[in-house]
């Protein structure tokens, strides 16, 4: 069987996390990618570890035509217009066997609709790239507690969060061309994987009805002038004129549709956890059960001296979005893994070749961007907001948050 071929359009942080995963992963290999920046530094990482001789493209087209499967790691702002491309060169008969896109869907939900429209009409296998909904430990509790769930009844509250100092790149700090701030960057995940351990076993990710959403934004650590400060000097971006929420947590309330029962899925989402690193927590409360994750609890642990700090080259390499070069510092010795970066690429392939979508598609992850502006729309007007309200529904289809207008500082809770 020939190696499955994936292109990348994009190489900045996820695109380079997602490379790093390949090197793990037996018969795909990373042959073309298709960027504005960073395109020679993936194809040389791609090469020296052996996962693939990552041709560079100058144009979506020619990248259609080289892989099976194209992966969109860009920006959020240009989703759209890249997407119109694989469908123009799949048209034009660029032989791809799937599209692949990383979260969110779309800045709004207008956005997410039509790209669902637009990988639709190509006839093509698509998958959404919600890496925690791949974790290992997330899929383990699963298997180890579905059996309690069917005796004693089902998990009935999951609490999820993520958090960390803030993003690499720029754009993530202007939320007219992110789409928001944390929310729409991490609370996409931590809404999904809230969704998914509370979803009895043996029933589609999809299955429980989201019944309401009740949220708050707010402006914390980049509300203080000292670090507004140094926010606009390192990023370029006026948080004073056009600011973001850098801290967000609500409740999504869910319904089992056969049976009635209610569940909540509580999210919290940070970008001002000044301490180790990123951390995902999680845990699930059921009938006399619980399970309860940690990524900062890690089996290695490093210590560095002040003089001997002076030698790091890079303290990522020991923990994304790392605070610190010296003192006791945690390890995660395979993020990629960790994460569920291997698992997702994995049973995208393997869809593929099968001719499937993967186990998240584009219309998930259409339904979790209708869930994160839910969560917008809530925490502008201060409401819980009924989700099973046609008119709420239909009003989301036409909604762009204020805060992605850039008009954050009328809704936001700046401390």
């Amino acid at each position: 069987m020939e190696n499955f071929k994936l292109g990348f359009i994009g190489a900045g942080f996820i695109a380079h996390f997602q490379a790093r995963a390949l090197t793990q992963i037996r018969c795909v290999d990373l042959a073309g990618v298709y960027a504005l920046n960073g395109q020679e530094d993936l194809a040389m990482f791609s090469r020296q570890h052996g996962i693939g001789e990552c041709a560079i493209y100058d144009s979506v087209e020619e990248l259609c035509k080289n892989v099976d499967a194209v992966c969109l790691f860009a920006p959020n702002f240009v989703r759209v217009e890249l997407m119109e491309e694989i469908a123009a060169a799949a048209k034009e008969g660029a032989e791809l066997k799937g599209i692949i896109c990383e979260k969110p869907l779309g800045r709004t939900v207008a956005e997410a609709q039509r790209l669902v429209e637009i990988a639709r009409g190509t006839g093509l296998p698509n998958a959404y790239f919600e890496n925690q909904l791949h974790m290992k430990a997330v899929n383990a509790q699963r298997a180890q507690l579905g059996p309690l769930s069917e005796t004693m009844g089902p998990l009935t509250l999951a609490r999820c969060a993520e958090e960390h100092c803030g993003p690499h790149e720029p754009w993530f700090w202007d939320p007219t061309r992110q789409g928001g701030g944390v929310l729409a960057d991490m609370g996409c995940h931590s809404i999904a994987v809230g969704w998914y351990v509370l979803t009895p076993m043996n029933e589609p990710v999809d299955f429980l009805k989201p019944v309401s959403m009740n949220a708050t934004t707010a402006l914390l650590k980049w509300g203080q002038p000292q670090y507004r400060k140094q926010l606009l000097e390192e990023r370029g971006i006026d948080y004073a004129k056009i600011p973001a929420e850098d801290f967000t947590t609500g409740t999504v309330t869910f319904e089992n549709p056969k049976t009635g029962q209610r569940s909540l899925g509580q999210f919290t989402n940070s970008w001002m956890y000044d301490k180790q690193g990123l951390r995902l927590l999680m845990d699930g409360l059921g009938p006399g059960y619980a399970f309860e994750m940690n990524t900062l609890r890690s089996p290695l642990e490093v210590f560095i001296g002040d003089q001997a700090a002076e030698a790091i080259a890079d303290a990522e390499t020991a923990l994304e979005k790392a605070t610190s070069t010296r003192g006791l510092l945690t390890v995660e010795p395979n993020e990629a893994d960790l994460y569920g970066y291997v698992d997702e690429i994995e049973d995208a392939v393997k869809n593929f070749r099968e001719g499937k979508d993967g186990f998240l598609n584009f219309e998930y992850g259409l339904e979790i961007t209708k869930l994160v502006q839910a969560g917008y729309m809530s925490a502008e007007k201060g409401v819980t907001l009924d989700l099973a309200d046609p008119a709420v529904q239909e009003e989301l289809r036409g909604y762009t948050s204020l805060i992605a207008q850039g008009r954050g500082a009328e809704v936001l809770h700046v401390f």
